[in-house]
């Protein structure tokens, strides 16, 4: 096998001058007269809608490759494209050889370094007629797919008895998260060459190298409540995603709610980290409900982080809102339990924050909501969920709790303790039984219960059935389950809740499996059962 080179770039979205500019500024560090990019390496994705509206695209697609063809005519380079064919777009493998640009049927071989080659642009792929097998298949920063993407290629390799290259993207565009890691594998499956995790890289077959990435990422990795072997890609991908969607949307400053609890706080954190602490501004917006604790914990925490600060109380405004809402009129039918004066308090501070951001140059208000709350609802539209970006959409409560340890022990000890150790609660409401601000899971559930529903719903996607027979984690350790009560509140909850994931700002996807609107989505106007209608029909 002769030489070659494996090349990731962190691509933007059509932007083709700029990701042509890389490439060739790539290319022309290496000798190698063998080149393997990425997939979409021109276009930095596939948007068949947008190729459709917009067929200048392809035009200009086509044009940087035989542009990049020409250039480096001494040269044969392989990635993946977009073609129209008929009336329907494909992702096809091209090959730039001889100043021409020839585009590669999945059936074809070719030869390619000395070797029989072939493209596979697919999870799996067979060919027993191959010695090489290219991968061009973009694999996500998320939970298991290491773990599945080691599998999937080790067993492609030793399957088709070839060897396997996989060039991966790296970098973040909107919701889509990618590690780089390219590789390769020999003929028995065993991982021979490895790129840079999270950084732009080159790497050559014939000096073999395997660089690092975290610990127990290519192990399957089961419901836990310590996340442990997943934290480090976690904050990694989210801290890309931020600066990645900052810098390719000519945005710097990010201003946030800072309410003391733990999601504002991870948020506030992977900001400062990402963007730097003179770019974040966190604000507190106490109201007459605010505890005394959650205002220090902000405060505190923005004195860690050395970020600025600001308090604006917002009882002013919430009470003249009241005010005004107290009228009667025959429309009105009013609820026994209205929660008019919980959401005038996120809304409120929603207001603040944009005005703040509106007044100053490349600057984007951040929600701060995270996944277990999307899932039940538990956040206000145009309130806490309101924002540009929304760092951790994606990432559960528990999940939340163990990378705020991780970030303490692993980053920078900048989380107060009592955040860590601290019950979450909105603090919108006053809970009567207590006469205390309303905890979240008195409001909802327990969050280890809570998150491991979500964990079984969508990765072993269980049905409320099959659900109430299994014994949870939670189970284990504590006697005060409602199980089926729980497990009704949460489904009558999701389903009323969906129509919230459309309104949702940009999110990073993070979880193996996910309720981001880029990849799911589910009906609003819907009355799905998730119980076996046996009996019934």
């Amino acid at each position: 096998m002769e030489n070659i080179r494996l090349i990731q770039i962190n691509t933007t979205t059509f932007d083709i001058e700029g990701n042509l500019s890389k490439i060739t500024q790539r290319i022309s560090e290496t000798p190698s007269k063998n080149i393997v990019l990425q997939n979409y390496a021109i276009t930095g994705g596939f948007f068949e809608n947008v190729f459709e509206r917009y067929p200048i695209l392809l035009k200009n697609q086509m044009r940087a490759l035989e542009k990049l063809a020409s250039v480096y005519a001494d040269k044969v380079i392989i990635s993946g494209a977009v073609f129209k064919e008929g009336d329907k777009f494909v992702n096809r493998g091209v090959i730039l050889k001889n100043g021409k640009v020839k585009m590669i049927d999945l059936s074809e071989s070719f030869d390619f370094a000395g070797l029989k080659t072939s493209i596979c642009l697919d999870r799996a792929f067979e060919n027993s007629g191959t010695d090489l097998i290219i991968s061009l298949f973009p694999y996500l920063s998320k939970t298991n797919e290491e773990y599945k993407r080691n599998s999937e290629l080790s067993n492609m390799a030793s399957k088709n008895n070839a060897y396997v290259i996989q060039v991966n993207p790296i970098g973040g565009n909107d919701e889509f998260s990618f590690d780089g890691s390219s590789r390769m594998y020999d003929k028995d499956g065993k991982l021979l060459l490895r790129a840079e995790f999270f950084n732009e890289d080159s790497v050559d077959t014939e000096n073999l190298q395997i660089k690092s990435m975290p610990k127990g990422l290519d192990k399957k990795q089961n419901f836990s409540l310590d996340y442990e072997n997943d934290l480090e890609r976690t904050y990694l991908s989210a801290i890309q995603s931020i600066k990645d969607y900052f810098s390719k949307n000519g945005l710097k400053k990010a201003v946030l709610g800072l309410s003391g609890g733990l999601d504002s706080t991870i948020c506030a954190v992977l900001l400062t980290k990402a963007l730097g602490r003179e770019n974040v501004l966190g604000v507190s917006m106490p109201s007459k409900i605010t505890t005394d604790l959650s205002k220090q914990d902000g405060y505190q925490l923005a004195q860690n982080l050395k970020i600025d600060y600001k308090e604006i109380p917002i009882s002013p405004v919430v009470d003249a809102l009241k005010t005004n809402l107290n009228f009667e009129c025959d429309w009105l039918d009013k609820c026994e339990k209205s929660f008019a004066m919980d959401n005038f308090q996120a809304r409120t501070r929603a207001t603040i924050l944009y005005g703040i951001s509106n007044e100053c140059r490349a600057s984007i208000p951040v929600a701060t909501s995270d996944k277990s709350e999307a899932y039940m609802g538990y956040a206000t539209i145009n309130g806490d969920m309101s924002g540009g970006f929304a760092p951790i959409a994606d990432v559960t409560k528990s999940k939340l709790f163990a990378l705020a340890k991780y970030i303490n022990k692993n980053i920078e000890n900048v989380i107060p303790e009592s955040v860590i150790n601290k019950r979450p609660g909105a603090e919108l409401a006053i809970n009567p039984k207590t006469n205390k601000p309303l905890l979240a899971e008195e409001a909802l559930m327990p969050y280890d219960f809570l998150d491991e529903v979500i964990f079984r719903i969508e990765v072993l996607h269980q049905d409320f059935d099959e659900l109430k027979r299994t014994e949870f984690e939670y189970e284990k350790t504590h006697n005060d389950t409602q199980k089926e009560e729980w497990l009704k509140k949460f489904f009558k909850r999701m389903l009323g809740a969906s129509c919230k994931g459309y309104l949702m700002p940009v999110a990073p996807i993070s979880d193996e499996n996910s309720i981001n609107k880029a990849i799911y989505r589910a009906p609003v106007t819907s009355k799905m059962k998730f119980y076996d209608l046996k009996g019934v029909l």
